[in-house]
């Protein structure tokens, strides 16, 4: 709660009442309070960094006083802005809530239902699949959000979402591992025909690497037992946040990256598996607010997607063929295809998910 110890009355009644002119602006706030910078708050609001600090000047202008400050390299919020940004998270929770609630009161099998993924699934394996879903549920509409950042489950920015590594640490979400998805390494037969073909992991270290930035800017590639990439290659060559640029450079011949199995069609791409035996295996999880669970439209949804997943595990184990993908159209698999007898570099305890 505000107090005089602030000194100034007119900005703690201000505080306490948050005026809506300005609640465009608090998560905002909020953003950068949690990312400790304006340019990763923009990134994660979608906004530039220049508008941040613009509408971050203004709220203090609003106020008459500082909301953030510098604090070992980062931004932090002052005495006064912590007290704001505790009415905003209580504010952005009740209002989440409200919302949720008008979900759960929603019986009947019509209505959007907002889902996020990544590149790859989001963009390959998803759209075949709802289709099926729509041939029995035509009225319900699907809004696919794809991108790496975890939407805010509990704030609505999507109803389900499908996640790797793990659910979560939400205690209000209801998380169920739905497959494990395997990835090789991957080159162009250009490049092998000009840097050589690697013999071992320790021979990585003399070709080049193609990366692709992550969830939370990690790099995408074999990563040790503490989730620290290892095994890096001499250079990296060609960096990227999109997939589909990512799987460009290595087809392009840049140098050799980190693939799902189920990530395409390798052969078609004229793509070649390198050391083989050689994968590294990752979770995948469908997650939801515990609310919405309650939602006629978005359950028929998550079960539907839980179904699909387990009729296709085979696809993300060990690549080939989706039993989703049309008959009549070209085959992906073979160079593809996972062997049974790999070492799968080693992993963390995989993570139980939420039932």
């Amino acid at each position: 709660m505000c107090s005089k110890k602030y000194g100034i009355d007119k900005i703690c009644i201000n505080a306490i009442h948050l005026r809506m002119s300005n609640w465009s602006d608090y998560p905002i706030l909020l953003a950068v309070a949690e990312t400790g910078s304006l340019t990763a708050a923009g990134r994660k609001l979608g906004m530039s960094q220049p508008t941040v600090g613009r509408r971050i000047r203004a709220l203090e202008d609003h106020f008459g006083t500082p909301l953030l400050k510098k604090e070992d390299g980062e931004l932090a919020p002052t005495s006064f802005g912590q007290s704001i940004l505790d009415h905003i998270r209580r504010m952005q929770d009740e209002a989440s809530a409200i919302d949720r609630s008008s979900a759960t009161l929603e019986t009947s099998l019509a209505g959007v239902v907002r889902l996020s993924a990544t590149e790859g699934i989001g963009t390959s394996w998803l759209p075949g699949v709802l289709q099926i879903f729509r041939q029995s549920h035509p009225d319900i509409l699907i809004d696919l959000g794809i991108g790496f950042r975890s939407y805010n489950l509990a704030q609505r920015e999507a109803d389900i979402a499908i996640r790797w590594m793990s659910p979560g640490d939400q205690n209000s979400l209801i998380g169920r591992k739905v497959a494990t998805a395997t990835f090789g390494l991957f080159a162009s037969p250009d490049y092998l025909a000009r840097k050589g073909t690697p013999n071992s992991l320790e021979e990585l270290k003399d070709h080049d690497g193609v990366m692709a930035t992550i969830m939370d800017d990690k790099q995408l590639w074999l990563m040790d037992k503490n989730r620290q990439p290892h095994y890096l290659p001499g250079r990296v060559t060609f960096r990227s946040n999109s997939i589909w640029a990512f799987d460009e450079a290595i087809h392009r011949g840049y140098g050799i990256g980190a693939q799902p199995l189920c990530g395409g069609c390798f052969g078609a791409m004229d793509m070649v598996r390198v050391l083989p035996n050689v994968s590294q295996q990752e979770d995948i999880f469908l997650v939801a607010h515990e609310d919405l669970r309650r939602s006629a439209r978005i359950r028929a949804v998550f079960d539907f997607l839980v179904n699909a997943f387990e009729q296709d595990a085979a696809f993300f184990l060990n690549g080939g063929t989706s039993i989703f993908e049309n008959a009549s159209e070209v085959v992906c698999g073979g160079v593809s295809a996972d062997n049974p007898d790999h070492e799968h570099v080693p992993q963390p305890r995989k993570l139980d998910a939420a039932e």
